[in-house]
C-alpha cells in the first residue's frame, strides 16, 4: 500500500498549517497559542472529545472507530520550538526573533493533524485512537508532565507511537530499531575550588586551571577505557571558564559538559566516574572539586513487537527497500522515553531529505514528507486496531 491518495490530497493543507505553525514558534510549556490551533483544527475535524492542559499546555484528541470495543493506541506529536534565529530566509520564516521552529515540530503537528482529519473522516478501525500533542520536548520533560497528569491511565492507552523526522535520511524512506534507538542525555557541572594568587607565584597557589585541563582529559578515558567498548557512551566537556586576567591565578573554574548513553548501566558507571575524576585529581593536586550530575530523560527503548508492526506499516507505505529496520542509533535525546517507559510502543524516523541539520538556524522541516507520515500513522491505526 503507498502513500494514501486521501493523504496526497491533503498535502497541501498540511503544508499551509505547518508553515503557520512554523511562522508562530512558541517555546516549551508557553505554546497556548500552538495548541489554541491545534484544538480548533481537532474541533473542526469532528474528533469526538478533546482535552486541554494535559501537562499544563498539552492537547489530546480522542477518536473513536467504526465501534469502542477493542484496544486504544496513543499517537503523539512535540509541538514547542527552540530558542533560535532563524537564518532560512523563508516566506514563512518565524514571525518571532529568537524563535525558532529548528527541530521539525510543525511539521510533526501537521502530519498528526493530518492522519486526524482522515481518521475522523473514514473510522475505518476498532478501539480508539488518542492523538497527543506533547509541550516541552526540548528539554522541559512535557512527556513526563503529560504521564503524570495521568494520560496514559485516564485515556486508557494500551500502546504508544511516536515519529520525527531525521534530516540524512532521504525522503519516502523510514528508519527504525529495536531497543535503544535515542540516548539519555544527561549533563554534569564540576567546580573547582582552588587557591588562587599571582600568575608569577603558582607554587603559592592550586590552580583550578591546570587542576581542570587534567580533569578535562581524563573524562575522555570513561569512553576509552571504563566503558565496555560495545556499549555506546559519549561524554563532551563544552564549557571551561574560569579566570579574569592574564596575571592572575583563579580560585576557581567551572567545568560543564553531556553524557549520552544507551544503557543504564553504562549511565550509572559515567556519573561515578565523573564523581571520582573529579574529586580525586583535585584531591591530588590539593584542591576540591564539587561535582554535579543531572538526569533527565531515560534511553528510548523501542519495545520489539511495536517495533515489527511500525516497521511492516512503513514497509506497506513506502516499499521494503526504503525501511531500514535495523539503523544505528541515535546519540541524542528524546523525551518520548518517558511514554514508552509507561506502555509498549516504537519511535520511528522518517526522513528528511538533504536538509540542514536539527537545531540549525538553516533547517527546515520538508514539506515533501507530509503524506508518508500522513499515511503512517492512519496505516498504523487501522492495522493496529483491525477488527
Amino acid at each position: 500500500m503507498p502513500i494514501l491518495n486521501r493523504a496526497a490530497e491533503l498535502q497541501e493543507e498540511a503544508t499551509q498549517w505547518r508553515r503557520h505553525l512554523h511562522q508562530n514558534p512558541e517555546i516549551l510549556y508557553d505554546v497556548e497559542e500552538t495548541a489554541r490551533f491545534v484544538t480548533e483544527k481537532l474541533t473542526a475535524f469532528g474528533v469526538d472529545e478533546i482535552v486541554n492542559g494535559i501537562g499544563r499546555t498539552g492537547v489530546v484528541g480522542i477518536i473513536h472507530g467504526r465501534s469502542k470495543n477493542g484496544r486504544t493506541i496513543g499517537l503523539r506529536s512535540d509541538m514547542d520550538a527552540l530558542p533560535i534565529l532563524e537564518e532560512t530566509g523563508k516566506p514563512w520564516a518565524s514571525l518571532t526573533p529568537g524563535n525558532m521552529h529548528a527541530c521539525g515540530h510543525d511539521g510533526h503537528m501537521a502530519m498528526l493533524l493530518g492522519a486526524a482529519k482522515y481518521l475522523c473522516e473514514t473510522r475505518n478501525f476498532d478501539g480508539t485512537v488518542v492523538v497527543i500533542f506533547q509541550p516541552a520536548e526540548e528539554g522541559g520533560a512535557g512527556a513526563l508532565a503529560m504521564v503524570e497528569d495521568g494520560l496514559m491511565d485516564r485515556f486508557g492507552v494500551d500502546e504508544v507511537y511516536g515519529m520525527h523526522n531525521m534530516p540524512g535520511i532521504p525522503l519516502g524512506q523510514f528508519a527504525i530499531r529495536k531497543g535503544g534507538i535515542m540516548a539519555a542525555p544527561d549533563k554534569f557541572t564540576i567546580t573547582v575550588k582552588g587557591r588562587g594568587g599571582h600568575a608569577a607565584q603558582p607554587h603559592r597557589t592550586a590552580d583550578p586551571i591546570a587542576i581542570g585541563a587534567q580533569i578535562v582529559t581524563n573524562l575522555q578515558l570513561i569512553a576509552s577505557r571504563n566503558a565496555d567498548p560495545l556499549r555506546s557512551v559519549v561524554v563532551s566537556v563544552t564549557r571551561f571558564q574560569a579566570g579574569t586576567s592574564h596575571n592572575i591565578i583563579p580560585n576557581e573554574a567551572l567545568i560543564a559538559g553531556t553524557v549520552r548513553t544507551l544503557d543504564e548501566d553504562v549511565r550509572d558507571l559515567a556519573e561515578t566516574r565523573i564523581r571520582q575524576i573529579a574529586e580525586g585529581l583535585a584531591l591530588a593536586n590539593g584542591a576540591e572539586a564539587e561535582a554535579e550530575y543531572h538526569r533527565y530523560c531515560p534511553v528510548t527503548v523501542n519495545h520489539p513487537a511495536e517495533t515489527d508492526y511500525a516497521a511492516q506499516v512503513a514497509r506497506d507505505v513506502v516499499g521494503a527497500n526504503n525501511v531500514d529496520a535495523d539503523v544505528d542509533p541515535s546519540m541524542a535525546g528524546e523525551d518520548f522515553s518517558y511514554m514508552l517507559k509507561e506502555r509498549p510502543g516504537a519511535f520511528i524516523f522518517i526522513g528528511n531529505g538533504e536538509t540542514a541539520g536539527l537545531h540549525n538556524p538553516s533547517y527546515d522541516f520538508n514539506d515533501e514528507a507530509l503524506a508518508y507520515g500522513i499515511s503512517y500513522w492512519v496505516k498504523l491505526a487501522e492495522q493496529r486496531l483491525q477488527g
